[in-house]
């Protein structure tokens, strides 16, 4: 055989040699790339399960009135007016608004003529409206104590400057 025909021959045996190893290369990326959707989605599916366990698990049971499950203190969505809480709620609300600040369950009182040296009525509608989103709570600025001051929500999840975390709001 002409040896410069053998040499031709076996430079293009080199060349297709090369390019199937950049194709197998090509096709295992292309693969791999592949699942990675397919592991996005189950990561997603469990995800989402959990988050709907968990959501069903923390959300508070609606009361009944007249036959019909009714929740009084609704989670706060960012289209949802104050008038959709009880007036004692409302008045808590104005209570915190009308204050130059953050204020302490005592002057929440104080400003709706309840007395709180004692565990009063107030702490437990002061901790609902927070759950629900229409107030968030601080820690004590001065001792980061349990003591909390209450603020009207806002839309975000925010960190105080002293640490304490203040609760998301609609």
């Amino acid at each position: 055989m002409d040896p410069e025909l053998l040499e031709r021959i076996t430079a293009r045996r080199a060349e297709l040699d090369e390019l199937e190893e950049r194709l197998a290369k090509q096709l295992a990326e292309v693969r791999a790339e592949q699942d990675e959707p397919a592991v996005a989605e189950r990561v997603l599916e469990r995800m989402s399960e959990q988050l709907a366990d968990e959501r069903a698990f923390v959300a508070p049971a609606p009361g009944q009135v007249g036959g019909r499950a009714v929740m009084l203190i609704p989670h706060r969505t960012p289209d949802m007016e104050d008038t959709t809480l009880p007036p004692d709620y409302q008045r808590i609300l104005a209570a915190v608004r009308q204050a130059a600040g953050p204020v302490m369950d005592r002057q929440v009182g104080d400003a709706l003529g309840i007395d709180v040296s004692v565990r009063s009525k107030l702490e437990p509608k002061l901790v609902r409206l927070v759950d629900r989103g229409w107030l968030r709570k601080q820690l004590d600025a001065v001792t980061s104590a349990p003591r909390c001051r209450y603020r009207t929500a806002g839309l975000s999840n925010e960190r105080c400057d002293w640490g304490g975390w203040l609760v998301a709001g609609g």
